[in-house]
């Protein structure tokens, strides 16, 4: 069983706090609470097999750089997010269609994106049901301490 975890990116990124961080790795862009806790998970659960879904520059494995800040999100289409069909474009150029299964430490918005772009895989969203984000960032961290996935 090849399962894929996926989680998002996050509002508030280095750059807010060292504004000439310059170039850095995905892993280490996102400095908000939810997104670094759901990077923490992913890591301890599926340390090889990741992606952080962003809005403006898609689906970034852990290593990959961000060249510089940005302000995109699926929630204002203003902001010009990537589409669905770019999504696919690049999951199938970057290898991501090979898993059976796709582990979505997200929101609903970010799962009912997954869901678009992996059609006839099976979607895992262990965070559903959970409330707001206090309440999974809690389960999270309680899954991290504990050793054991959601």
């Amino acid at each position: 069983m090849k399962r894929l975890c996926v989680v998002p990116c996050g509002k508030l990124k280095i750059w807010y706090r060292n504004p000439n961080a310059g170039p850095t790795r995905a892993r280490e862009v996102y400095i908000g609470n939810f997104a670094k806790t759901c990077i923490e998970y992913a890591e301890k659960f599926y340390p090889k097999s990741y992606v952080i879904l962003s809005a403006k520059h898609g689906f970034l494995f852990p290593d990959e750089f961000i060249p510089e800040d940005y302000n995109v999100t699926f929630n204002d289409p203003k902001t010009n997010p990537i589409s669905v069909d770019e999504l696919r474009e690049q999951a199938k150029k970057k290898g991501l269609m090979k898993y059976n299964e796709i582990v979505v430490v997200a929101g609903s918005k970010y799962v009912n994106i997954v869901k678009k772009v992996f059609k006839g895989t099976k979607i895992i969203a262990p965070l559903k049901g959970l409330g707001g984000i206090r309440s999974m960032i809690s389960a999270m961290k309680k899954a991290i301490n504990e050793g054991r996935k959601l």
